[in-house]
């Protein structure tokens, strides 16, 4: 798989299974999340995008998370039930549990519905992010407010294909006054 970055990222899973190829505009050239997708500025939930899927695709839903967190894998988004002749999330989807297409989102880490951006700590080390996105041969009934590792577990035995793309993101010290 390549990264925003353009480097090829090895996944056993994906190799066992199809592939599909994630993009965004979220993410500059070397792999950086534009600030309008953090903490920063808007927090905006990014635009994406993928290619066709296998035959058999159901539904689709995306995963994202920071690796870098401090107490493992820390949930930015949890976005599934996506139709599966959609190929496009535009960027700034509103934190709401279901959308007018039958959409849903699920829990971030801070226990909220919806999207929350890059956010390490000031100074840390860049952190690094991964979005995955899975091809399902269902679309399955998936509970409300619904947390990473809970849907990640409904996935598993579902998916078709899976993508990834990873971006980072470190943040600046506060001016003073």
């Amino acid at each position: 798989m390549v990264t925003a970055g353009g480097s090829v990222m090895p996944n056993e899973q994906a190799h066992q299974r199809g592939k599909l190829q994630l993009q965004s505009d979220a993410l500059d050239y070397e792999g950086r999340f534009d600030s309008r997708y953090t903490c920063d500025l808007d927090n905006s939930s990014p635009e994406l995008r993928w290619d066709d899927p296998p035959e058999g695709t159901r539904s689709f839903a995306v995963v994202a998370e920071d690796l870098d967190h401090r107490t493992g894998p820390f949930t930015h988004w949890l976005i599934y039930r996506i139709p599966p002749q959609i190929r496009h999330l535009p960027a700034g989807i509103p934190a709401q549990e279901s959308l007018p297409n039958g959409i849903r989102q699920g829990l971030n880490g801070f226990g909220k519905l919806g999207y929350t951006g890059p956010c390490p700590p000031y100074q840390d080390r860049a952190h690094h992010y991964r979005v995955r996105i899975f091809a399902l041969s269902e679309d399955p009934e998936i509970p409300a407010r619904i947390t990473r590792e809970a849907l990640l577990e409904r996935l598993k035995p579902l998916t078709l294909a899976e993508g990834e793309l990873f971006g980072e993101y470190a943040r600046i010290a506060k001016k003073a006054g």
